[in-house]
């Protein structure tokens, strides 16, 4: 059963059962009394389409996601499945569009197209133009992470600099004198990617506060950039004993740099950090973090913009979540070393 069908039986034109159902025109009311009747009649039931045309809307909502020839980590994955899942349940669907690099284009046909309600942004850095272009064009959107000008949008984002400040700190309780923060990729960090910046924040001003000496080096976000990285650190700084991170997808080659450096967790070398439950719990021994809560936030994500969408004159809201930092097994007390000696 269709509407051309339904229009036949009323004796009315396909475009005034269209106008009955999405209300974009008015349709006198006894035409769409008896449009009606051959609904309740046939039992038609509108398809996806003709029940957004009715409320005007697309039903579809965009998650701008990073590059598509970047891997993405495991939580950035768990997020974008809380984000398909949520929004299912919501009677949604999900574009995935990449941003960054050669994908500007991808962003931008999402934005001026009239393909969804509205968006989820991913990755966003201190000054992020795509936080400029939502805006202007008067998209409800919700970010995962803000910009330094955060105050007409809406977010939620993790507390990096504060965690990272109490992984220092934690560290140099242990007694700890020389500490890295293994921060994300180069090209992140040079674009000005919230998190690093953040991170190394926190990271600076625990190291003055405790007295510690403080290296940060960015790594690529892959085992093999993480093996390498951690080499050249080892290398370039004997007296190092602890590092804190913020870069989960490096860490199985954090791990086998150690290793490799006959270096014993935690009794040669402590490895704190913020990244997602899996990676701390696959790490040998189980590292100590503050578990990143991406399945939560993609929930939450999918209901803020929700209400943007219904309500997009209401004050914008700012979540900035801070989870707790669990002690496991791979932070213990610094290790007693001769000067230079490994």
């Amino acid at each position: 059963m269709n509407i051309g069908e339904i229009a036949r039986r009323a004796g009315v034109s396909r475009s005034t059962v269209s106008y009955a159902l999405s209300g974009k025109r008015p349709v006198a009311a006894a035409t769409r009394k008896r449009i009606e009747d051959v609904i309740d009649e046939l039992g038609y039931q509108p398809n996806a389409t003709a029940r957004a045309l009715r409320e005007g809307r697309t039903r579809m909502i965009g998650l701008v996601i990073p590059p598509a020839g970047n891997r993405l980590t495991h939580m950035q994955l768990e997020f974008v499945a809380s984000v398909v899942d949520a929004a299912t349940r919501a009677d949604l669907d999900v574009v995935l569009s990449p941003s960054g690099g050669d994908h500007d284009r991808s962003f931008e046909r999402l934005v001026s197209e009239g393909r969804v309600d509205g968006v989820i942004l991913m990755e966003i850095r201190l000054d992020d133009p795509r936080v400029d272009r939502l805006g202007r064009a008067g998209l409800p959107f919700v970010g995962i992470g803000h910009p330094a000008d955060d105050r007409d949008m809406c977010w939620i984002d993790v507390d990096y600099a504060g965690l990272i400040h109490h992984t220092v700190c934690h560290l140099a309780d242990l007694g700890h004198t020389e500490v890295a923060l293994l921060s994300r990729s180069p090209e992140l960090v040079a674009a000005g990617y919230g998190p690093a910046l953040r991170a190394r924040e926190g990271f600076t001003a625990a190291v003055a506060e405790r007295g510690m000496t403080g290296v940060e080096v960015a790594c690529g976000d892959d085992a093999a950039s993480g093996q390498a990285t951690m080499e050249r650190l080892l290398r370039a700084h004997p007296d190092l004993t602890a590092v804190t991170t913020i870069n989960e997808a490096a860490l199985p080659g954090v791990q086998r740099a150690l290793a490799d450096a006959a270096l014993v967790v935690p009794r040669d070398f402590s490895i704190a950090g913020v990244a997602a439950r899996q990676w701390a719990e696959d790490f040998r021994p189980p590292l100590t973090t503050a578990d990143v809560p991406a399945l939560d936030m993609g929930r939450q994500a999918v209901a803020l913009l929700i209400e943007r969408i219904a309500e997009p004159a209401t004050p914008p809201q700012h979540i900035l979540l801070a989870p707790s930092v669990i002690l496991r097994s791979s932070t213990g007390a610094a290790p007693v070393r001769l000067p230079g000696a490994r």
